[in-house]
């Protein structure tokens, strides 16, 4: 800390963080050295302010088909500054220049889900998220691009073969299902004998 004249009995603390509580104390000094400090003050809160740190780690994904997940890293309680936090929202298909908003008023919360039976599976969404308390809306994250959900496949694989190798055991071949983007990914397959 600066070091302040001895005749000087009042100093003014700069660069707190708002809507934080702190207590201070003051040590004096002179050329021998540093004596004790004070006894810590009284608790004292400083004034809310408009949040200006963004969540992070904006992404998503999943979810069932007509959804698009939306998820991010919850602004820590210290960087709030002030009561009535929330989360603000945004989103629009990528190409489109109209933003759909929403609020997530939990303090907690950490995902958004936006059903619509119009979204299309898979299709790629700009994603920001902001913040607000009562003071105001803060600052907005930067651009992320968000699937929507997938759908199921809608066709079988196709070739399917089957070739005894031991009188226990078959060894069952198959053509792959193409990726489809309207489909999404084959994240596994399901053999079935009778």
């Amino acid at each position: 800390p600066e070091v302040i004249n001895g005749r000087t009995h009042k100093a003014t603390v700069v660069d707190l963080s708002p809507w934080v509580e702190y207590e201070f104390r003051v040590v004096a000094s002179n050329s021998v050295g540093i004596g004790e400090p004070s006894r810590p003050s009284a608790l004292l809160k400083t004034k809310a302010a408009v949040p200006v740190v963004a969540p992070t780690n904006i992404s998503g994904g999943g979810g069932s088909r007509s959804e698009l997940v939306i998820t991010w890293e919850p602004v820590s309680e210290e960087l709030q500054n002030g009561e009535g936090f929330g989360y603000i929202v945004m989103f629009r298909p990528l190409g489109s220049t109209t933003w759909t908003k929403a609020v997530v008023a939990s303090v907690e919360s950490s995902k958004y889900i936006y059903r619509n039976d119009s979204i299309t599976p898979l299709s790629p969404f700009e994603v920001k998220v902001g913040v607000y308390n009562n003071e105001g809306e803060g600052t907005l994250s930067s651009i992320s691009i968000v699937y929507s959900g997938e759908d199921e496949p809608q066709m079988a694989p196709a070739g399917a073969s089957a070739l005894s190798v031991s009188a226990a055991a078959v060894e069952v071949s198959w053509l792959p299902i193409p990726w489809n983007r309207h489909t999404g990914r084959v994240l596994g397959y399901e053999v079935r004998g009778w």
